[in-house]
């Protein structure tokens, strides 16, 4: 889809400044990074990145949920699925396959924030080092503590925007 029919409305959310997202009528708690929204987003600021955000793909664990409905492509993790946080690594800012020899996050992880993992558009057309990685919509810690960089949903929200045809998030400066 493209950015103008994004910002048409058409699969578009909003996060306000008061730190609801906005869908189809409907208002979503969500998290956000624990450095605020930034526009000059860099590796390891904790920051949300200002801006329209595209969502590329869709991932989840299917050991414990059924495949989300979306209007993006839907593909399970593996155990061994992780992404190159590692400015430094050629496979920075992409889906690896553990192990890795460059610093990574696991995507498999012990607690649920990555059942559902939505990919978006950060720092990928084309990648700069440096400039943020893993930005994901994921489901959100209990109590809703602020992310690493990301944007977190409760699971029931997340899986009603997604089914509702999301397919991209304008972080509001």
């Amino acid at each position: 889809m493209s950015v103008e029919r994004m910002r048409n409305g058409h699969g578009l959310a909003q996060i306000g400044l008061d730190g609801l997202l906005r869908f189809r009528g409907g208002i979503y708690r969500c998290a956000i990074g624990k450095g605020g929204r930034r526009d000059d987003k860099r590796e390891g600021d904790g920051a949300t990145p200002i801006g329209l955000l595209p969502l590329r793909r869709l991932l989840y664990r299917a050991d414990r949920l059924a495949p989300p409905r979306g209007a993006v492509p839907v593909a399970p993790i593996a155990p061994d699925d992780g992404w190159c946080d590692d400015p430094m690594h050629a496979d920075y800012n992409t889906k690896i396959r553990l192990p890795h020899p460059a610093r990574h996050e696991e995507l498999w992880r012990d607690d649920t924030i990555y059942d559902v993992i939505g990919v978006l558009g950060w720092n990928d057309a084309p990648v700069v080092r440096g400039r943020g990685s893993a930005i994901f919509l994921h489901l959100a810690r209990p109590g809703f503590s602020p992310t690493e960089g990301c944007i977190a949903l409760e699971q029931r929200d997340l899986l009603r925007v997604l089914a509702d045809g999301l397919t991209a998030i304008e972080v509001m400066a």
